[in-house]
């Protein structure tokens, strides 16, 4: 419904346009009166009737609070959810590092007296092995620790624990190395890596593969292939004597071992060379 009123100074017009009027003192709810025209002396007012109009804006407004509060309550759930799982994550991460740091992997480091940066030592020693001219006995080297606890002396014969010597002359000796660890004893050290639980020795290379960690590297050795079988143990790189003894007391011995191409192909493989190693933790 329209109402337009008309009012000058002589006289009072009154027009009616469309639907019923709002008469008496009753107010009506959906009637707006809004000034249309103010001038010369007269005014132009309108009643509009805006149910229709208010229902459809309380339908938009309705419907925006609506969108509005989904995008809140969406955006909180992905905050919920992204902290949930950053939670969850981190638990499991501390979970796991509290229950490898009571686990490690133990390993020896032939030729040298310490363990490498982040490795603990458990102990220091002395190389020892059976001798390269017993027939017989154990074939394994030993890391021996300097601080034994003897047994009681014996008088049977069956000497199989010699000291370790280093057979590094002119023509055995790795490239680069110096002639002047030649019959010098071997050093050992035991070590403990923390939050590791697989070691791997891998002969032929000096770096270890994709998601393994480098203890140390060096040459492959064992005893001569003329004496009795020894183990291949891997020496590290920047080996050391024990002392400055250098005399010529044999023993179990450490001979640089090189490579023979036939049954060995080659390549990958190059004939009658160094044999490198690497000792890798995981």
């Amino acid at each position: 419904m329209v109402t337009v009123v008309f009012t000058c100074t002589l006289s009072l017009l009154l027009i009616q346009v469309q639907g019923n009027t709002c008469s008496g003192d009753s107010k009506c709810d959906d009637i707006v009166t809004m000034p249309l025209l103010d001038g010369l002396k007269a005014t132009l007012k309108a009643d509009l009737d805006v149910s229709n109009m208010n229902d459809h804006l309380k339908t938009y407004i309705a419907s925006e609070i609506k969108k509005g509060f989904e995008n809140a309550m969406n955006d909180v759930m992905k905050q919920i959810v992204t902290k949930g799982i950053e939670e969850i994550n981190a638990t499991i991460t501390a979970a796991i590092q509290e229950s490898l740091a009571g686990n490690g992997v133990t390993y020896i480091r032939w030729g040298r007296k310490g363990c490498p940066a982040g490795a603990d030592i458990i102990y220091t020693g002395q190389v020892g092995g059976n001798a390269h001219s017993n027939k017989g006995g154990g074939v394994n080297y030993l890391c021996l620790p300097n601080d034994p606890e003897n047994g009681q002396h014996q008088s049977y014969s069956n000497d199989q624990v010699y000291g370790g010597e280093y057979e590094l002359g002119s023509a055995s000796k790795p490239s680069g190395w110096s002639e002047s660890m030649q019959n010098k004893e071997v050093p050992c050290a035991v070590c403990y890596k923390q939050r590791r639980s697989a070691v791997l020795i891998i002969p032929g290379r000096k770096t270890c593969y994709k998601g393994w960690n480098s203890e140390y590297h060096g040459y492959l050795m064992s005893d001569h292939y003329t004496h009795n079988k020894k183990d291949y143990v891997c020496l590290d790189i920047n080996a050391e004597p024990l002392d400055n003894n250098n005399e010529n007391e044999n023993g179990a011995l450490f001979y640089p071992v090189r490579t023979k191409c036939g049954s060995l192909r080659c390549p990958p493989y190059t004939n009658e060379a160094d044999v490198l190693c690497v000792v890798c933790t995981k």
